[in-house]
Formats: structure tokens, C-alpha cells, sequence
């Protein structure tokens, strides 16, 4: 098994306009194997415009994580959040360190810009972010879609939350802002 102090020396940092077109195409062609074809233009497109935790092995790219801002409204008040997209480990790397080396990475930027972080994970992801100190949302989640604030009840045991410097109420509505695709 690899050291996981020797996997966090090695995560390079980076916004997506520092990342040249082959590191963004390795990016793209590990989401597509990791998420086994379920992985959209829209998916992609939600992970850009961030900062990205890349983890390299042998000239491959292993495992990758993605902070994008977001705005989530709870308690009264828009909170500027951290949202986690593109996360994943190549398959034969997983659970040897690689994805909570790209986590970690990431946990600085989401504790010295945003007021929460948040994330949606699949069903067979939740134990690793819990290990990571990530809480399952409680409450209902909702989206303000152009039509207005509409509940989305198939993310409710999804979303998680990172809490940051923002009080939350971990059974409270918590509402996202509008994008095309999956909106959590």
C-alpha cells in the first residue's frame, strides 16, 4: 500500500485555466471510466471553473477532485459555498489513500474561501466521506430553479455538508442555485 503522506506531497493544486488541454482530456477520460459512461457535458462542465486537486501515478492521472463556488440559501441567508464535483480515484488505485489524498487537498480552499462546503454523493461513496468529517444533510433540499424554489426529494439523503464558519441546522431546508443538469 502506498504511504499516504508521500500521496499528499504529491496532489498538485491548480484552477482550471492553470490545467493545459491534456491535463483537462486526462481529467475528462477519468470521469468517463470512473463514472462508467454516466458522466455528461453537464457533469464536465460543473466541475470547471474551479480549483482542481490532481494526483498523478506513473504519468497517469489517478484521482481528481474539483471545488466550484456556489451560492446555497439556508436559514435566511445565501451562503457562499464550496461545492465538491468530479471526484474519483481510477479503480484499480481505490481505497489505497488516493481519494481522501485529493479530499484533504481540497479541504484548505474550502475552509479559507467559503462559509460551507457541500457535495452529493453516490450511495457507495458516503462511508468515505463521513470518515473525512463530512454530515449527511438532515433536512429537505430544494432547488431555485427559473420556475422558483422546487423540491428535489432524490437528493435529500445525497447532499452532505462540510460545516464551515455558517451556522447550520442540519434539518433544515437547504436550497441550491440553478445550473442545467443534476443541480446538486
Amino acid at each position: 500500500m502506498t504511504d499516504v503522506r508521500d500521496l499528499n506531497e504529491q496532489v498538485r493544486i491548480a484552477h482550471t485555466w492553470q490545467l493545459d488541454a491534456s491535463e483537462l482530456a486526462a481529467v475528462r477520460a477519468l470521469m468517463d471510466e470512473a463514472f462508467e459512461g454516466d458522466f455528461d457535458d453537464e457533469d464536465w462542465d460543473h466541475g470547471l471553473g474551479g480549483v482542481h486537486a490532481l494526483l498523478w501515478r506513473d504519468g497517469v492521472l489517478a484521482a481528481h477532485g474539483a471545488v466550484v463556488q456556489r451560492r446555497l440559501v439556508h436559514g435566511g441567508r445565501a451562503l457562499r459555498a464550496g461545492y465538491v464535483e468530479a471526484v474519483a480515484v481510477r479503480e484499480e488505485l481505490r481505497r489505497q489513500g488516493y481519494g481522501a489524498a485529493v479530499m484533504r487537498a481540497l479541504e484548505p480552499v474550502l475552509r479559507g474561501a467559503y462559509e460551507v462546503a457541500a457535495l452529493s454523493a453516490a450511495d457507495d461513496a458516503a462511508a468515505f466521506y463521513e470518515a473525512l468529517g463530512w454530515v449527511r444533510w438532515q433536512g429537505p433540499t430544494s432547488a431555485l430553479t427559473p420556475k422558483g424554489v422546487e423540491r428535489t426529494e432524490e437528493d435529500d439523503d445525497s447532499t452532505y455538508v462540510l460545516p464551515l464558519s455558517a451556522p447550520l441546522a442540519l434539518d433544515g431546508e437547504l436550497i441550491c442555485d440553478w445550473r442545467d443538469g443534476d443541480v446538486w
